[in-house]
């Protein structure tokens, strides 16, 4: 059973036609006691069908434990947004629903190699002399 609806699918690669650059999603599954990997993993599996630009690396949770170690995975299903670098960008459980839009603006952000930020939040970013971490909660509630 396809995730992603015919209708659905236009949409989606026309959308994925403004990709820049490539963008490498590294997602981390494993086949017991995840819940959401399989399908995860399946609509990843269509959404890098959608265009040339994207890539699929998948890996296994517990045999791949240095690669998830080196990507600071510490929970499945996990999804890591590359392009020439990596921003930092991790997606956690399905990104189904609402959480599949933000995936999409993720990876056309990371392809154009831009934030969206203004100039002027840039220059106040440079000042900031510690590491940060953000964590943004997608949800409808």
């Amino acid at each position: 059973m396809a995730y992603l609806q015919e209708k659905d699918r236009k949409a989606i690669q026309e959308k994925l036609k403004g990709l820049s650059n490539p963008v490498r999603l590294v997602y981390f599954t494993q086949e017991l006691e995840c819940q959401y990997c399989r399908e995860t993993r399946q609509l990843l599996e269509e959404l890098v069908s959608l265009s040339d630009k994207l890539k699929l690396e998948v890996y296994n949770f517990q045999l791949d434990k240095p690669i998830a170690d080196q990507y600071k995975i510490d929970k499945i299903p996990a999804t890591v947004i590359l392009g020439e670098k990596d921003y930092g960008i991790r997606f956690y459980g399905i990104p189904a629903g609402y959480e599949f839009a933000t995936l999409l603006e993720d990876i056309i952000a990371v392809s154009k190699r831009d934030s969206g930020l203004s100039e002027k939040t840039r220059e106040k970013l440079k000042t900031v002399k510690q590491p940060l971490h953000f964590q943004v909660f997608v949800t409808p509630t």
